[in-house]
């Protein structure tokens, strides 16, 4: 089988305007186990030391760390350090998929008790604090989403789509912009991708979640890799009975794969942010990112048998 090995460092950094009493934060740093992916080594690098520090599961499974602080600081570094193997996915027939308005419909309450994996399914088809649902987002991926048409190659023609018609904006957005702004807009970043993709799936009626991650990126012909210069990356993942959930990345239009790193998944991006919390005091701030992903070992593919 295929594989890729990956060491992934990400630091953030806060420096306060004013001194911070106190704080708790939450943080999704960790890989979340996969059964296309194994992470063999990982450290959480944090200055100052947490008061309090307790690693658990959030509500959508997903490794969560809280940390407290009770001593007044200055300034905040958490920093982690991971290696990952991710290997290959089973190959996907998208043509063998069931219709889209069959699994519509599976979704919908019907007064009957509905089956395990549809219940948990559909939790990830309703509103969210990032994610609303409109009328103008079914109009816009009216034309993917022909009558009949097997669900895998309808989200397919939806990722195209926003692909083509979507120009990538690293300033044109922030993350509390409204959707209906980047759709009249046509630009923006991956998260404001993934959660437009997911407006105009869950606005059918579909189940479709939000997965952040890390992605491989390639430096131009000729120059090395810079450090830090990455980022966090966002995709989405849609519900099909016949094939468990297929992920999708609108920013590239291609289906996830070896140079993806999945962390967290959830409703929206406000669900698995990187790292959030509430503090007493610090004045302005904003938090400095650096995302390196470097390869370890090429794709490697097993031996013909």
């Amino acid at each position: 089988m295929n594989s890729a090995t990956y060491q992934v460092i990400h630091d953030t950094r806060y420096r306060y305007s004013a001194s911070v009493s106190l704080a708790q934060q939450l943080a999704h740093l960790w890989p979340r186990p996969c059964p296309w992916q194994h992470c063999h080594e990982r450290r959480l690098q944090v200055s100052p030391s947490p008061s309090q520090r307790r690693d658990e599961f959030d509500v959508f499974g997903n490794p969560l760390t809280r940390l407290v602080f009770e001593r007044p600081h200055d300034a905040l570094v958490v920093g982690t350090r991971l290696r990952i193997e991710v290997l290959a996915r089973p190959p996907l027939a998208l043509r063998d998929s069931p219709p889209w308005e069959s699994i519509s419909g599976a979704l919908s309450y019907s007064g009957q008790a509905l089956p395990d994996a549809l219940l948990e399914a559909a939790r990830y088809r309703f509103e969210s604090p990032y994610v609303r649902l409109k009328q103008a987002f079914v109009d816009y991926a009216a034309d993917c989403f022909p009558a009949r048409r097997p669900l895998l190659l309808a989200v397919q023609a939806l990722m195209g789509k926003i692909f083509d018609e979507f120009t990538f904006d690293a300033v044109a957005t922030q993350v509390a912009t409204p959707l209906l702004q980047v759709l009249e807009a046509r630009r923006g970043v991956c998260q404001d991708f993934a959660h437009l993709m997911l407006a105009c799936l869950r606005s059918r009626g579909l189940a479709a979640r939000y997965v952040s991650g890390y992605l491989l990126t390639q430096p131009p012909p000729g120059q090395p890799r810079l450090i830090g210069a990455d980022a966090s990356h966002a995709w989405i993942s849609v519900y099909c009975p016949r094939q468990g959930w297929v992920d999708f990345d609108p920013t590239n239009n291609v289906l996830p794969a070896l140079e993806h790193i999945t962390l967290a998944w959830g409703r929206d991006f406000a669900d698995v942010s990187p790292l959030r919390g509430v503090i007493l005091g610090g004045g302005s701030h904003d938090p400095e990112v650096s995302v390196t992903v470097l390869p370890l070992a090429a794709p490697e593919a097993a031996a013909p048998a």
